[in-house]
């Protein structure tokens, strides 16, 4: 570039200046490409920003879904549009640039932090129906486990009750059993001690005692005639009398045994009993004197046998 410069007298000199003008850019070029880079920086910044909130709030990679989101953050960290080329475009347009980048940004931010609000209410309403979910199996649970515990409580009480009334019944008839045992042997103690009062008096049944003595004779092979001699020798001692008892000598019974004591080889109840008094009769005649005859004839001679 060529300047004209006066000297001190007027004249005009021409002189090449130092600089060329390719050296020193243009003033507009320079303040498009200061504004440039102060919007890329802020672009830049506001993307740091928008991507920081995302992962406060857990969502970033989800977020990323929304295409709105997606082209606002593509917007936001692309390199920005190359400077003009042309030194001529109007500053108003570059004004247009900043503010529609200004804009973009804004809706950018608004929509990130929405999308980041509706992820925490989602997962905060998540959060709180597991949370209710839980609460509500909790109770359940607890009911079941109240309901259980009064179920075996009411069977222990039943099976209690059971066990009482089974252990009433088991002393009861115990009860009744030893009631009804001690009925029975005090019925037996008094049919003995009826038994025993009637033993202890002296059967005195003449004709019983005869009969009796008839139907033994054959049991010690003697003919039935035999009887008369017995009922003439035994009325003569005894009148066929249990208790008679001759009082000089001491002899007993029927038989008039001497003395009584020896009818006992025929039982115990000899002093009451006339069969056991006949039963050992019959068998002292039978081995003293072979039969109530030969008895009956020693008697006649010696008025004893």
């Amino acid at each position: 570039m060529t300047s004209l410069h006066k000297d001190a007298l007027g004249n005009e000199d021409t002189q090449s200046d130092s600089h060329t003008s390719e050296e020193i850019p243009a003033p507009r070029g320079i303040a498009r490409q200061r504004r440039q880079s102060g919007r890329t920086r802020k672009l830049r910044v506001g993307a740091v920003v928008v991507a920081g909130g995302l992962a406060f709030f857990g969502i970033a990679g989800a977020s990323m879904q929304n295409d709105q989101l997606r082209a606002s953050l593509v917007s936001l960290t692309s390199p920005t549009a190359a400077p003009d080329t042309a030194e001529s475009a109007p500053a108003a347009d570059t004004a247009a640039g900043n503010a529609d980048g200004d804009e973009q940004q804004k809706a950018a931010g608004a929509a990130a932090a929405e999308d980041a609000k509706r992820a925490a209410d989602a997962k905060a309403a998540e959060e709180a129906k597991a949370a209710e979910e839980k609460a509500a199996e909790e109770k359940a649970a607890a009911e079941k486990a109240a309901e259980e515990a009064r179920a075996a409580e009411e069977q222990k009480a039943g099976e209690a009750a059971q066990a009482a009334a089974a252990e009433q019944a088991r002393v009861a008839a115990e009860q009744e059993a030893a009631a009804q045992a001690a009925a029975e042997a005090q019925a037996a103690a008094d049919r003995a001690a009826e038994e025993a009062a009637a033993a202890a008096v002296p059967a005195d049944d003449p004709a019983g005692a005869k009969a009796y003595a008839a139907s033994a004779l054959a049991g010690h092979g003697w003919a039935a005639s035999e009887m008369t001699c017995l009922d003439t020798l035994w009325e003569k001692e005894s009148n066929w009398m249990t208790s008679a008892t001759n009082a000089s000598s001491g002899a007993y019974g029927i038989v008039q045994s001497l003395p009584a004591e020896k009818m006992a080889s025929s039982g115990a109840d000899y002093l009451t009993n006339p069969r056991t008094q006949i039963n050992w009769g019959l068998d002292y005649i039978e081995s003293r004197y072979g039969s109530p005859c030969g008895a009956l004839n020693f008697h006649y001679a010696n008025n004893w046998y």
